[in-house]
Formats: C-alpha cells, sequence, structure tokens
C-alpha cells in the first residue's frame, strides 16, 4: 500500500514538475519584463494610452530584434567584447560560462555542431547508456586526447543538472534514431518519460 501511494506521487511530481516550471518560467518572463519595460513606456507615455501588456510585447520586440542584429558581423563583434567583461569577473564568470555553454547547446544554430545521439557499450558486459557526441574531430581537442576513430560523447545524468564528458572509441558507440531533445528527456528522467517513436521504428 504504501509502495503504491509512493509510486504515485513519484509519477505525479515527474508529470507536474515539468509544467509547474514551464508556467513558472513564462510567468517570471511576463512579470518581469511588464515590470521593467513597463515602467520605461510609461515614462514617456501617458497613463491614459499605456495598456497592460505593452512591457511584454516590448521585451519580445527586443529579443526579436537582438535576434535579428546578432545575424551581422559588427553585432556578433560588439556583444564579443561586451563578454569579456564577463570573462574578467572571477565568480561571476564561472556562472554566466556554464549558462551561456548550456543555451548555446541547445540552440539551433549549434545544434549542426553536435553529430548525433549514441549508446554507448562498456566492454563485454552488453550495459549501454545514452550520450550526446560533442565532437568529432580529434584534432580540435587538446593533444593529450587527440586518440584516432575516437569520439567525445556527453553523458548526461539521471535526475540532477551535470554528466560525464568521456572520450569514446567510435567502435564502443552505437547510433541512435533520436533527437537530441528526446535523448536528454529520456535520461533526465531515467526513462520514466520514454521519448516518442520514429516512423521508421513504427514500421
Amino acid at each position: 500500500m504504501l509502495r503504491s501511494i509512493n509510486k504515485n506521487i513519484l509519477t505525479g511530481l515527474i508529470t507536474i514538475l515539468p509544467v509547474a516550471l514551464t508556467l513558472y518560467l513564462l510567468y517570471w518572463f511576463v512579470v518581469a519584463t511588464e515590470s521593467f519595460l513597463g515602467d520605461t513606456i510609461r515614462a514617456v507615455m501617458s497613463d491614459e494610452l499605456y495598456r497592460p501588456g505593452m512591457g511584454v510585447a516590448a521585451g519580445l520586440l527586443v529579443a526579436f530584434i537582438v535576434g535579428m542584429l546578432m545575424h551581422t558581423l559588427i553585432a556578433r563583434r560588439l556583444f564579443s567584447r561586451g563578454e569579456q567583461i564577463f570573462y574578467r569577473l572571477p565568480l561571476i564568470k564561472s556562472v554566466y560560462l556554464s549558462i551561456r555553454d548550456l543555451l548555446d547547446y541547445f540552440s539551433s544554430e549549434k545544434k549542426k555542431d553536435f553529430e548525433q545521439v549514441v549508446a554507448i557499450t562498456f566492454g563485454d558486459t552488453g550495459m549501454q547508456v545514452v550520450g550526446l557526441v560533442t565532437q568529432t574531430d580529434m584534432k580540435q581537442m587538446p593533444a593529450e586526447f587527440s586518440q584516432q576513430d575516437s569520439l567525445l560523447v556527453y553523458v548526461p545524468m539521471s535526475y540532477g543538472i551535470g554528466g560525464f564528458a568521456v572520450l569514446v572509441p567510435r567502435s564502443a558507440t552505437r547510433p541512435l534514431n533520436m533527437s537530441m531533445e528526446d535523448a536528454m528527456r529520456f535520461t533526465l528522467t531515467a526513462g520514466v518519460t520514454a521519448s516518442p517513436r520514429s516512423e521508421s521504428d513504427v514500421e
């Protein structure tokens, strides 16, 4: 009886938490932009003309404009120089780089740098783990890691933030027909949330 209750509670948390976190992030974005940009708009516009939601709309507009500008060489260079300030601050540097690397990992422009999702086999044990290939060109790696016919694979942890970057012989990996998003969701929930089956799997 107690085991059944615990199982139901765990299943409920796994179901609710992603929805709750997503809604919280949306709520935070709406409140933050409406509070900051809304006050700015009120400073240049009369209260009679101001309507609730203008701050959110302004935030989305700013994000769109920044995204457009980042496609230009000048904007990228200016942004790169601005980043150097964060790189010189000890504590902020670590936090900023971690967040930046995580977001870059899932950005559409960076996805092409990651080859595929693979299963890593451990010797003759038959054990396998899901990993994400992050580097196939060993020439870009430090000389100590430049082993021939190897891959650098990121192995995410289940029910936690973090993982391991491991250098794996290519012969010990097997390509999987999964997207990075499906693989991350599958591993983070320890397989509780199964990844969608592809059309080829259904056939």
